[in-house]
């Protein structure tokens, strides 16, 4: 069941779906009321973004994306043989006997029915085995959401890992931190909706592993090599915000009358309902979130916009100019601003020593 207060804020404009990716990057900036509304309401995110002049400017090459489908499929031709070779010792895994059961792709009207096919299949699982194309489903903000790993690989003792699939490059044991981290985040997804469909089927969700696989190229090459990550951290962050989204109802309850982020309305109008919204910017949304580059133009000034450490260390100074007037002593500081004041203006008289 949808909140009307929610669909009254999106306005006529269809609620845009999520996916793995979204709700992954949900836990980005999870102290940030205003992405939580719009995601909690569904808005199209880069549209009211476009239409207000501040699109953003982030997203996947289709070269990257390319390279990415040509190695999953090379990862799963054969029935997985090359893919099985690689998860043979990060899972410790019989590979001589292990079953593989390709569940298919569907189009949107029949999502529903490879879901069910994915339920009985885990309902019935034994031994080891590999599920290719399963779908899963996650509520988020009252809707359900479809997902769909890369593969589920069971393990004989009935152990279910997530595998995630990268076309990101292992040079020399090594891959970029930031990449890693997302994809992290994201298989944390999988892992939090197949354990509630666990659940839903009467099994111990533990059964589920918080380790998921990775498998990326190796090197400068196509040949795969494969890392195990432990995901408890982003599961607890991950839980935490769709919490905070399913009671999201009570903060859009308490905006103004007339805010309305439907997208068919004029600029001025949108920038001025968003304005209503409190933000909590800071530099690394411009990688994760779609209004970025907005509420940094609203930020301009603000400490908040000179990135989280110096948002936290000046606790109780909202602007630079008055973070420049601390330090000077032109300024007398608020109670609360006391300490901040004081290592502001030891970084000046250390700034003054060293002209």
């Amino acid at each position: 069941m949808t909140d009307p207060v929610l669909d009254r804020l999106r306005g006529d404009t269809p609620a845009k779906r999520h996916n793995a990716r979204t709700i992954a990057a949900l836990t980005a900036n999870p102290g940030c009321s205003r992405r939580a509304v719009l995601d909690a309401a569904g808005v199209d995110k880069p549209r009211l973004a476009q239409q207000i002049g501040f699109p953003m400017g982030f997203g996947q090459s289709r070269f990257a994306l390319a390279r990415g489908n040509g190695f999953e499929a090379m990862l799963k031709a054969d029935g997985c043989d090359l893919l099985l070779s690689v998860l043979r010792e990060v899972l410790d895994l019989d590979t001589t006997d292990v079953g593989y059961d390709d569940l298919g792709a569907d189009d949107d009207a029949t999502l529903g029915a490879r879901h069910k096919r994915t339920r009985g299949l885990l309902a019935a699982a034994a031994g080891a085995a590999l599920v290719d194309h399963p779908l899963l489903t996650l509520d988020v903000a009252g809707r359900p959401v479809f997902l769909e790993p890369d593969l589920i690989a069971f393990q004989v003792e009935g152990r279910l890992h997530v595998v995630e699939i990268k076309s990101f490059a292992i040079v020399d044991g090594q891959a970029d931190s930031a990449k890693v981290s997302a994809a992290a985040v994201q298989a944390a997804v999988y892992v939090l909706a197949l354990r509630r469909l666990l659940t839903e089927l009467g099994h111990d969700p533990a059964l589920v592993s918080h380790d998921v696989v990775l498998v990326c190229p190796k090197d400068f090459s196509l040949t795969p090599a494969a890392v195990v990550i432990d995901v408890r951290k982003q599961l607890a962050t991950l839980t935490r915000q769709l919490t905070r989204l399913a009671s999201v109802s009570d903060l859009a309850a308490a905006l103004p009358p007339g805010i309305s982020f439907d997208t068919s309305l004029p600029p001025a109008t949108l920038a001025a309902s968003l304005h209503e919204v409190e933000a909590r910017y800071a530099p690394e949304c411009l990688s994760a979130c779609e209004m970025a580059v907005f509420c940094r133009h609203e930020a301009a000034g603000s400490t908040a916009a000179l990135g989280r450490p110096v948002r936290d260390a000046l606790g109780g100074v909202e602007t630079v100019a008055e973070a420049l007037e601390l330090a000077a002593g032109t300024r007398t500081p608020t109670p609360e601003q006391a300490e901040a004041a004081a290592l502001l203006q030891a970084a000046a008289r250390l700034r003054a020593e060293i002209r």
